[in-house]
């Protein structure tokens, strides 16, 4: 008898931490976390420049974006971060005409090299400052155009390696390089990516938690097909749209069967999304999970003032309370709400801290948490054919206009 099937039965635990190992093998991200920093660093010390001007787009600039966004108020940088990462015009003259120009790093980051956004934003730069060896670095793959440019015209240029694909890609060159030239502590970022790597590859906590949550995510998907993020601080706005491209275009595939997967991710932040999508989570339809993330220490001691407002007595509660404590039991209040309901699937992850470690930590978590999830989705979470065709159209679009 001859037999053949095409059946998907539920995959183990141990059958998905093997099928990591194997990837770990050929997918680059997973050991960034053993790199040398020391060329980034000795770049770093030479750059005089107080304006550094990423120019990129996606996951050239979103990863490097988040962890800046984060850490900037607790940091003393002698260097300012700027990012064009959109061909809104307004955007781009709005942002460039409050830069000293003159006084800038322009940094330009593609993986393919031939991102339409990154360089038309590029030409316009060139047509207002004369971009070269001096002020100019590039980081591409090694055989790239944008390689070959930065050649012909001894442009300094890193490399991001194959392997490593452009939403995984912060933790290389691509974050590494801008954030140790404003003065973040890169050494510090990749330990903390590191505790988190080592954790889930010895099987110790890490391990437990990511294969937990993805194997529910997945499981549940067609119940609860919506993940939300609910951050707890303002600071948490670039991870917030780090993880919406991370999460979308690694789940969103065509798995085996060719069934259609795809997990929606949605980005909120608290407190002030709790005056409108909480709304919607509470009493809305039962298809969303819900992932409340915390941040324990804020080094900020900011208090509410004892000040007395006429007719607002009854509020005299709040007085002397710190910010940071309001906004932590204003999560809690969230927390508990949404779990009194006992149909809402909802985690809490809580960040010790705002430094390096912290959101190097989270991030690499949730790069995990996608490798694994697609996993157990059996789909591809390094490739996005799903927005290729839009780029060929919109080339032959172009190319149409300047005929």
């Amino acid at each position: 008898m001859k037999y053949q099937h095409n059946f998907n039965p539920t995959i183990s635990d141990e059958d998905i931490f093997n099928e990591i190992i194997r990837e770990k093998e050929y997918i680059g991200y997973y050991n960034l976390v053993h790199q040398d920093t020391s060329l980034f660093k000795e770049y770093a010390s030479t750059v005089k420049q107080k304006n550094i001007i990423v120019i990129g787009i996606g996951g050239s600039t979103l990863g490097t974006y988040a962890i800046y966004k984060f850490l900037k108020y607790s940091k003393n940088l002698t260097k300012k971060l700027y990012f064009l990462e959109t061909t809104d015009p307004i955007d781009i003259k709005s942002k460039v005409k409050n830069i000293d120009l003159n006084d800038t790093l322009f940094i330009v980051i593609s993986k393919s090299g031939t991102t339409i956004e990154t360089v038309s934003i590029f030409k316009y730069i060139n047509s207002l400052v004369k971009c070269d060896k001096h002020n100019t670095l590039v980081v591409t793959e090694s055989d790239s155009k944008l390689s070959e440019y930065a050649k012909a015209n001894e442009i300094r240029n890193f490399e991001i390696p194959k392997n490593v694909g452009g939403r995984f890609s912060v933790f290389s060159a691509v974050g590494l390089l801008p954030l140790a030239i404003v003065g973040i502590d890169i050494d510090e970022l990749l330990r903390g990516a590191k505790e988190v790597h080592d954790s889930f590859f010895a099987k110790d906590e890490t391990y437990a938690r990511v294969v937990k949550k993805a194997r529910f995510f997945v499981e549940y998907k067609n119940s609860f097909n919506i993940n939300v993020v609910f951050s707890y601080s303002s600071r948490l706005e670039g991870f917030n749209k780090w993880y919406i491209q991370l999460w979308g275009e690694s789940l969103g595939k065509v798995d085996i069967n060719s069934s259609r997967q795809g997990l929606t991710p949605i980005g909120i932040i608290g407190p002030i999304d709790q005056h409108s999508f909480l709304q919607l989570i509470v009493e809305g339809r039962r298809d969303k999970t819900v992932t409340v993330i915390k941040v324990n220490d804020f080094d900020n001691d900011l208090k509410i003032p004892q000040v007395r407002l006429e007719g607002l007595d009854e509020l005299d509660y709040l007085d002397n309370i710190e910010f940071s404590s309001l906004i932590n039991k204003q999560a809690d209040a969230t927390i508990e709400s949404i779990n009194n309901l006992h149909d809402i699937p909802c985690d809490v992850m809580t960040i010790d801290s705002v430094r390096e470690r912290s959101i190097a930590s989270l991030m690499y978590e949730y790069e995990l948490l996608t490798s694994v999830c697609a996993k157990f989705m059996y789909i591809n979470a390094y490739d996005q054919p799903g927005v290729e065709a839009g780029k060929t159209i919109l080339k032959q679009k172009l190319e149409i206009v300047n005929r």
